[in-house]
């Protein structure tokens, strides 16, 4: 029977005493103007974070890598990663953006090992070598470089 006046008690003094403590903290201090010295260091440009299509776009070509089995082509994954203005740093594991690449290409390899066949099927189709998207960033397994591009035809005289 005690215990419930109790417990209101409590709570409503937990409620009330942060409104307490922040009515009698003194105001901040103002800074004191210094001249900037010239030894310090220049401000960092500030850089927008990747879009999430950009993440999601590495994720799902570091999966079809996993699942598949596939090589990446390094420089034509750079390309599609700077046309959409994002640096391969930033979509690395260790990169700022890693984590949230990671979980996605968590779920993704999940998703795509359910149905292997297809999703492998689906990604080549998109990425491959003959890639209704972008060709040639997916390599197949083996190959040690990207398939060469076809002879342009002599012109006729």
């Amino acid at each position: 029977m005690i215990a419930r006046p109790l417990i209101a008690a409590l709570v409503i003094g937990g409620l009330v005493r942060p409104a307490a403590a922040q009515e009698t903290a003194p105001p901040p201090a103002s800074p004191a103007t210094q001249e900037p010295s010239k030894e310090a260091a220049l401000p960092r440009p500030i850089r927008n974070a990747p879009s999430p299509r950009a993440l999601e776009f590495a994720a799902y070509i570091f999966s079809a890598v996993n699942v598949c089995g596939y090589r990446l082509n390094t420089s034509e994954f750079e390309a599609l990663l700077a046309k959409q203005n994002t640096r391969p740093e930033d979509v690395s594991p260790r990169g700022p953006f890693g984590n949230r690449v990671m979980g996605i290409f968590t779920l993704m390899s999940n998703q795509m090992n359910l149905n292997r066949e297809q999703a492998c099927l689906a990604v080549a189709g998109e990425y491959g070598p003959e890639g209704n998207v972008v060709k040639n960033v997916l390599l197949p397994p083996g190959s040690d470089e990207p398939p060469a591009e076809p002879a342009p035809k002599p012109a006729r005289p």
